[in-house]
């Protein structure tokens, strides 16, 4: 029996890896927990590229060391475990490269979506929750900052209507989550949720 396949989508700093990982800790041995870019030996070369505020990385460049580290942690960890009938719980997965290179950086959604389905042989997620937070109310979360953090509101602001965009062409999949709470609160409503989609 195939597994569930369960992301987290938001702009920097919405709480997607606390959520992500609370949520695999309560499914327990039944989750498998994986982060993007990382989970493989070359995902995380690739996130020390990508993250790296002193590098300057074109913005298609940007996209397909995205898809490449993707398309590794598909193959290697994603894949096998749907197939093993685990709960893969993923911190960021192909939406995310469509607000961040396909519209953010005006590369095209749609180009950055035929890059990506090729790159997870077609692979999408079952349920993707975005949590949804002011990206004011973001920037004043403590934390170090990156090379997409960096370059402040106006990217963020712009990639926070993108995930809007993609969560309305695709309301089967897609939940919001109001991200401005405390995480237990949200951590209840993701819970909440997850145990309907699986009843």
């Amino acid at each position: 029996m195939r597994g569930l396949f369960v992301t987290f989508e938001g702009i920097d700093r919405s709480g997607k890896t606390t959520q992500a990982t609370r949520l695999a800790d309560w499914l327990g041995e039944d989750a498998v927990l994986v982060r993007e870019p990382g989970g493989t030996p070359l995902g995380s070369r690739v996130r020390e590229l990508v993250k790296d505020s002193t590098l300057e990385v074109s913005p298609r460049a940007e996209a397909l060391l995205f898809a490449a580290a993707r398309a590794e942690l598909v193959a290697t960890v994603i894949r096998p475990a749907l197939e093993d009938g685990k709960v893969v719980v993923s911190d960021r997965f192909l939406d995310s490269s469509l607000a961040y290179q396909g519209e953010a950086r005006g590369l095209g959604v749609d180009e950055v979506e035929r890059m990506n389905r090729f790159a997870t042989e077609g692979l999408l997620p079952d349920l993707t929750f975005l949590l949804v937070l002011d990206p004011a109310v973001a920037a004043e979360r403590a934390g170090m900052l990156d090379r997409f953090e960096d370059e402040g509101l106006p990217l963020q602001r712009s990639v926070a209507g993108a995930y809007e965009r993609l969560a309305d062409a695709d309301p089967g999949r897609w939940r919001r989550i109001d991200a401005g709470r405390s995480a237990d609160e949200v951590h209840a409503d993701v819970c909440t949720v997850l145990a309907g989609a699986r009843a």
